[in-house]
């Protein structure tokens, strides 16, 4: 059976077949099973895998001492045309489930594992027939002792997981400058480790893939080092055998109740620019803007969800049109708002909201000569605030004065977006020209080095939204991964968490947001499940991570703005053990609605960083700490199948079964210590079970019934002939004797309300809901009537014994 293990599965042939070599001008490539993996009567047996080379299929061939020397195995067809196969060695398989080999197949895009299993009805224990003891990995002689004539082989070793014995601490002696601690393969390697040996090595004049410039690795270590993403240790471990694969993979959006939705919206302004984010919202409170004359903004407590009255709202009176805007992160009541008119107006709400409508801003930022375009709050510096403009300019603004600080130029078309670096030292643009720049305002005016020349997403001719990731200290020497995502004429807006590494994208008039985790080693970008809407939404906000019910495992909350509501969306990860916290999910979160250093500071050139706080509740209990569970054996060994029992030992073991369970009468029913399954999961099936049961239930009991009674009517009859002449009939007729009867119920004695009291929960106990089955239902009712019967038979065969010494 060959099973290519990127969800595609390909129909294998086996059994022996005369073995037939295609004509076909590409090389073929062959491998050998080594250590032999399995044995014959003649002798060692091998197999034998081959591939030909910009083909789809992969042969499989076992290798005979004997004639035919070669027998074709399978045949696995994959999805992708090969260009070279390498063979995992042996003690990286899988035992257990039976895989006697893995090849790894080189395609165009990918490296695609083909896993090679034999078919066994237990696959949770270990099969000494398919795995004999192979080569290990130490070697048996130095390379001096090799040139000398020593011809020592390696030495084998068992594959059972429980008698694999512990890695050797074996590192060539090619490599100096390591003691030997470190060299331990067990011994975990911290980041400053890895690139300590990685230019250890390349000092050395070997020739490693961490000292490559355009291998993924050394890529990894640059973009750790300058943008913050660190792999996690499963990361790594996944990573060796199966490539990088997401915690956040199966990642689900979903709408909360309606509950907390702000219905009933009436005359949104829908003619924001695409890269705009058409509304913008805090921990507290949603402003959006209106579509009416004057530039009006609707403000509206997330506190207070439901449907807003027909009546016309309060509202701020810009006074302009609206081309963007944007609240105070370190001030919920601060509200920036950027008009057409090239000015910025600060609001001021009270601290109860917006109870009337406001005229007067607190203050208005002039310079720009056009239209405003974008603004962004400084993420740590607090009062301090960039804008854009169709003037070509960047000024950034300090609040406490009104005035501007810093005046960036360079640009020569429109800008498009601008956005601050993590730690607040650089901003970055997006231009009309398809350049991206990158500047240090504190240092200069201009970018610190020529824009890149690129293909922005909106400027594409056909409408191709991309992805890319650059090296915010390479731009020239272009992205390190694009992806292309789909076709449509919005503009993506990106969200990134920097916590887990999460970046969510989506446009206005979208209807999917895509979801994708971003680590420093090649590819990059793991792509995990995206969100789809019914309907398009016409922004999408992002809200603090301290809003996430962690609970719920939620990872990030976000409001969508529609046509006349705005809902909230949960993004949830699936997890079994809820009750615990998962710490590796909620890494400690930056107070970002904190600031870190006054504006003063970081114009006088210093640096500050947002405390961390841990979003564990006090209650919970960390998933890393949690007791490890036994695993439970859900597989019965293939010798118990193989194992004959005589009719008179499967009847004993029944019996003593159903004795054994009488005894553990107070014993909770095995529903009731089941796990895993949340309660709403219960009630979703509950009605589909109940009807399928009803309908079965009966047919299958009352066969059950005549399939015992046939087996064992014979039986009893022979057993019922030393009794009473009507007790015989009943047996009979009943298909089971009184002793059996009583060895069922195990009742000594003829008493009533013992038999009742073992006879009813004898037939609970064997409910086919709670693992047992109709037969032995059967067996209790059947033996229920028998008894019953005697009980009706012993006062007649009393009075007529009586009767007899008269006659």
């Amino acid at each position: 059976m060959c099973q290519n293990q990127h969800h595609t599965q390909a129909s294998c042939r086996e059994g022996p077949a005369a073995s037939q070599a295609r004509c076909h001008p590409g090389s073929f490539g062959p491998l050998r099973q080594s250590p032999k993996n399995r044995l014959g009567p003649s002798g060692e047996e091998e197999e034998e895998a081959g591939l030909e080379l910009g083909e789809d299929v992969l042969f499989c061939y076992e290798v005979l001492p004997g004639q035919p020397a070669l027998t074709e195995v399978t045949q696995c067809r994959t999805d992708s045309k090969a260009h070279g196969i390498a063979q995992v060695p042996k003690l990286a398989l899988d035992v257990v489930s039976c895989e006697v080999g893995r090849i790894l197949q080189l395609t165009d895009s990918a490296i695609v594992p083909v896993s090679y299993t034999v078919p066994r009805k237990s696959t949770q224990e270990f099969h000494e027939d398919l795995f004999p003891r192979s080569a290990g990995n130490i070697p048996a002689a130095s390379a001096r002792a090799w040139w000398a004539g020593d011809d020592s082989q390696v030495q084998r070793v068992s594959l059972h997981p429980a008698h694999r014995p512990s890695r050797a601490a074996f590192t060539s002696t090619c490599i100096p400058g390591l003691p030997p601690e470190s060299r331990a393969p067990d011994t975990p390697r911290t980041e400053d480790q890895t690139e300590d040996l990685g230019s250890s090595s390349a000092g050395s004049g070997l020739s490693s893939p961490t000292s490559s410039l355009t291998s993924p690795s050394s890529a990894a270590a640059s973009l750790s080092a300058t943008s913050g993403f660190v792999s996690s240790p499963s990361q790594r471990s996944l990573q060796s055998i199966l490539g990088p694969s997401s915690s956040f993979r199966h990642i689900q959006g979903t709408v909360l109740p309606r509950g907390t939705h702000i219905t009933n919206l009436k005359g949104l302004n829908l003619t924001t620019p695409g890269e705009c984010d058409g509304f913008s919202a805090n921990r507290r409170r949603v402003a959006v803007p209106l579509l009416s004359a004057g530039g009006q903004v609707a403000v509206l407590e997330l506190s207070k969800p439901g449907r807003l009255p027909d009546a016309s709202l309060p509202t701020i009176e810009n006074g302009a049109p609206i081309s963007d805007l944007c609240w105070d992160p370190f001030d919920p009541e601060r509200l920036a708002i950027a008009g057409e008119d090239a000015r910025i107006r600060l609001w001021r709400l009270p601290p109860e909201g917006l109870q009337k409508s406001l005229l007067e801003p607190e203050a208005v930022l002039q310079g720009h000569t056009e239209k405003i375009y974008s603004i962004k709050f400084h993420p740590l510096a607090a009062d301090l605030l960039a804008s854009s403009s169709y003037d070509l300019s960047v000024r950034i603004w300090d609040l406490r004065s009104g005035r501007q600080a810093l005046l960036l130029s360079g640009h020569g078309d429109q800008i498009f977006s601008l956005a601050w670096s993590p730690e607040g030292r650089r901003l970055a643009t997006a231009c009309k020209d398809g350049r991206v720049r990158v500047y240090e305002p504190r240092q200069s005016s201009q970018p610190r080095q020529p824009g890149l020349s690129g293909s922005p997403s909106s400027l594409l001719s056909h409408s191709e939204r991309q992805l890319s990731l650059y090296q915010a200290e390479s731009l020239a020497d272009g992205p390190l991964v694009r992806l292309s995502l789909d076709v449509s004429p919005s503009t993506l807006i990106p969200f990134y968490d920097a916590d887990t590494g999460v970046v969510f994208l989506t446009g206005k008039g979208d209807t999917r947001v895509f979801v994708y985790e971003i680590i420093p080693e090649a590819p990059f970008f793991l792509e995990c499940n995206s969100f789809f809407s019914s309907e398009p939404h016409k922004g999408f906000q992002f809200l603090p991570k301290s809003e996430c019910d962690v609970r719920e495992v939620e990872v990030a909350r976000a409001l969508r703005l529609r046509q006349s509501a705005i809902e909230p969306i949960a993004f949830r990860v699936p997890r079994v053990k809820k009750e615990f916290f998962q710490d590796d999910l909620y890494p400690a979160t930056e107070v970002w609605w904190e600031p870190a250093l006054s504006a003063a500071a970081w114009l006088r050139g210093s640096d500050g960083q947002h405390r961390k706080i841990s979003l564990q509740p006090k209650a919970m209990t960390p998933v890393s700490q949690a007791p490890k569970d036994v695993p439970s054996r859900k597989y019965v060994p293939s010798s118990v199948y193989l194992e004959e029992k005589s009719d008179e030992q499967k009847k004993e073991e029944l019996l003593n079964a159903m004795v054994a369970k009488l005894g553990n009468r107070e014993d909770p029913l095995p529903q009731d210590s089941f796990e895993g399954v949340d309660e709403a999961e219960w009630a979703k099936y509950l009605a589909q079970i109940v009807l399928v049961g009803m309908q079965v239930v009966g047919r299958a009991f009352a066969r059950a019934l005549r399939q015992e009674f046939a087996a064992s009517q014979a039986a009893a009859g022979a057993r019922g002939t030393s009794a009473g002449s009507q007790s015989a009939a009943a047996s009979s007729i009943s298909g089971i004797s009184l002793q059996e009867a009583q060895r069922i119920l195990n009742v000594s004695t003829l008493n009533p309300e013992e038999i009742q009291k073992n006879f009813e929960h004898l037939f609970k106990v064997n409910d086919k809901s709670v693992g047992g089955s109709f037969y032995l239902q059967s067996k209790v009712v059947r033996a229920k009537e028998r008894l019953d019967d005697e009980l009706r038979i012993q006062p007649q065969e009393e009075r007529e014994a009586e009767r007899k010494p008269d006659t």
